[in-house]
This record gives structure tokens, sequence and C-alpha cells, in this order.
């Protein structure tokens, strides 16, 4: 995370942190287009799931975020769906990280 603009490392933090605290397969931070950070993790309830990044970015448009400078998802899987942030900013950078923070 070295080579990382501050404000992305950051968001990897913040991820990694939700993550370990919640104990859920993955952790997701994004940065609004005002610099606020919203986080969420894995939500698996019977009637709702959302991934991490999904609920990042509900709670992002949901304190009026209308953009995305940047989204980080720390993760086991292989694969992150980006289609929840290119809805608001398909420019936004999406960093993916595994659980150690290594960039993917």
């Amino acid at each position: 995370m070295a080579d990382l603009d501050p404000e992305d490392a950051k968001l990897i933090t913040l991820a990694r942190s939700a993550r370990a605290r919640a104990g859920v397969a993955e952790g997701a931070a994004v940065r609004d287009e005002t610099g606020r950070t919203y986080v969420a993790t894995t939500v698996d309830l019977p009637s709702l799931q959302l991934t991490a990044l999904q609920g990042a970015v509900a709670a992002a448009v949901s304190s009026g975020a209308s953009a995305l400078e940047a989204a980080a998802v720390v993760t086991d899987l292989l694969e992150v769906d980006r289609a929840v942030v290119d809805d608001l900013t398909p420019d936004a950078r999406l960093l993916v990280a595994d659980p150690k923070g290594e960039l993917r």
C-alpha cells in the first residue's frame, strides 16, 4: 500500500477493519465526491443479502452522495462486481485487496 494515494490506502484500511470486526467475508469502503467515507460489510440475512460494496454504496447514496471518487473492497473472493459503483460513477477507482491489504 506504500505507493497508493493516502486517501485510497485509508479506504483499504477501513474496509479491512470493518471486515475483521464483523468476522465476515467482505468489507468495503467508498469515498464520495465531497471526501466523506462510508463503510459496510457483507449482509446475509434471510430477507436481505448485500455485498459489502453494495452496502457501502447504499450508505453513501442514502446520505446524499451523487458520485464516488473511489471504492475499496477487501475480500477472499476472486471477483468483485463493480456494477454498483458504475451506477454512480463509471470512472471511479475500484481497489480490490486481499485480507492482508495487498492489492490484487
